[in-house]
């Protein structure tokens, strides 16, 4: 069976709602960016940077070449990327919900047994 390098891309846009938490990644990019967000450099640079080897057309190990072993490295690669993508987005996420959380004011309050 041969695969593409698009396949893969779709096998691993289907990890665990990876589609519906792009907006999350782009939203936790730009609060880590402005500094409102305390995360590691490194615990976004890398899950992206395996993202683009995926995508990119440069390979260490060529498809054509070495035609499973150059699928190997590409799913080895997004098998590392993807999931340590997603634990920053639901640490994000966690934050965001604190944060949100932290704000809201009760005024007249009256609790109820």
């Amino acid at each position: 069976m041969k695969y593409s390098k698009l396949h893969l891309a779709k096998e691993a846009i289907r990890h665990k709602g990876f589609i519906k938490k792009i907006p999350d990644i782009f939203r936790m990019v730009k609060f880590w960016r402005k500094g409102m967000y305390p995360m590691r450099s490194i615990d976004v640079i890398l899950p992206m940077l395996g993202l683009l080897y995926v995508i990119s057309p440069i390979d260490l190990i060529p498809d054509f070449i070495f035609p499973v072993v150059g699928v190997m490295d590409d799913l080895a690669i997004l098998s590392l990327a993807i999931p340590k993508l997603i634990r920053e987005v639901d640490k994000f996420l966690l934050w965001e919900a604190e944060r949100r959380l932290g704000e809201t004011k009760i005024i007249d309050a009256e609790i109820v047994k």
